[in-house]
């Protein structure tokens, strides 16, 4: 019988091309056999890896200028280290027996202890004359100018020599109602010591630095930020301590630091009022034993090794507040070890 149309004998039906699989079904084997193409005994795997190794293997470019440059550098440096370890005339062996000594070692923990209250009282004094200086009064911001002009026009030693001979303007100061009676008066020269006149004079030369500093930190802040926090209501007081002064570190911190090593090296200039920091308490014993070189070596080294503290503290500070600023934060000194040591590996 002939099928009728529109219908196909089961025996004579065309096979097709693709079978719909179930997936239950695991299909055809898709392993890499002995006969696969991607199999790497096969024709062309072994044409793919032989064209690979044909191309050119790309060489970085040989800088024998730089080279040659740092092998005169090292050249140079070490020359140096051998004059200064085999000269004689530097006396380690003086530089070791004083340098740990109660004497030099008072004088380091004052000048420490200098560093530290200046910085603060001075950042503390400076951050209100920077608001000032950017405040909309007249009065407060020509105030707040005229603060940084003096103090930044007149050298350091001739503030601390003024406010040494204070008394000769101001024999007493009292406490009392203007142009009336006295409470309480006291001898100028029985308040200011030594000690207390070196920290004034430290902190008023250090606010007028700092009080720059943070006005150029909070100028580097877009203004874009402060018209949000206007926008969202926020008052001008906490936008300045919650959004405008966290921007500002980034700022703010690294000339903070240099401010602060640069104090820490600059309180040797009290020694002029005999103040006991560490140039001074160097000076009482080369003073007595004339070995001048060997004790000033022992004060060269201990600013350098606390100027060596503080510049990785400064570090770690920028880089806590360079989150959210950059896309990686600067590596470490022992990630930059690690990373040159592998790039040695490989080559």
């Amino acid at each position: 019988m002939v099928p009728p149309s529109g219908t196909t004998d089961s025996a004579t039906a065309p096979t097709p091309a693709f079978k719909a699989t179930s997936p239950d079904d695991p299909g055809p084997d898709r392993s890499d056999g002995p006969g696969s193409p991607n199999s790497p005994d096969s024709p062309d795997s072994l044409e793919l890896a032989a064209h690979d190794r044909d191309l050119p293997r790309i060489v970085p470019r040989r800088r024998v200028g730089r080279w040659l440059t740092a092998a005169v550098a090292l050249l140079v440096f070490a020359m140096v280290v051998n004059s200064v370890v085999r000269n004689r005339a530097f006396q380690w062996d003086v530089v070791g027996q004083y340098f740990a000594t109660a004497a030099v070692l008072d004088g380091l923990l004052l000048t420490l202890w200098l560093t530290a209250v200046v910085m603060v009282l001075g950042f503390l004094l400076g951050t209100p004359l920077a608001v000032m200086r950017l405040s909309s009064n007249p009065v407060l911001s020509s105030l707040s100018w005229g603060f940084v002009w003096i103090f930044r026009s007149t050298p350091l030693l001739v503030q601390l020599l003024f406010w040494f001979n204070i008394g000769a303007l101001y024999p007493t100061l009292g406490l009392g109602i203007p142009f009336g009676p006295q409470f309480l008066t006291v001898q100028t020269v029985n308040l200011l010591g030594p000690t207390l006149t070196a920290v004034i004079g430290l902190t008023l030369h250090e606010a007028a630095y700092a009080a720059e500093v943070v006005r150029g930190g909070i100028l580097s802040v877009d203004a874009g930020q402060t018209e949000a926090a206007q926008a969202l209501g926020i008052g001008r007081r906490r936008t300045l301590s919650r959004i405008v002064v966290p921007q500002a570190m980034r700022a703010i911190v690294p000339t903070a630091g240099n401010m602060l090593i640069g104090t820490l090296k600059g309180t040797s200039i009290v020694s002029v009022l005999a103040v006991h920091d560490l140039l001074y308490s160097v000076q009482l014993v080369y003073n007595q034993t004339y070995q001048v070189i060997p004790l000033l070596l022992v004060a060269t080294v201990w600013y350098v090794t606390v100027t060596t503290v503080l510049s990785t503290a400064q570090f770690y500070v920028e880089r806590h507040y360079a989150r959210g600023a950059a896309r990686a934060l600067p590596p470490t000194p022992l990630q930059r070890l690690r990373t040159r040591l592998t790039a040695l590996r490989i080559r």
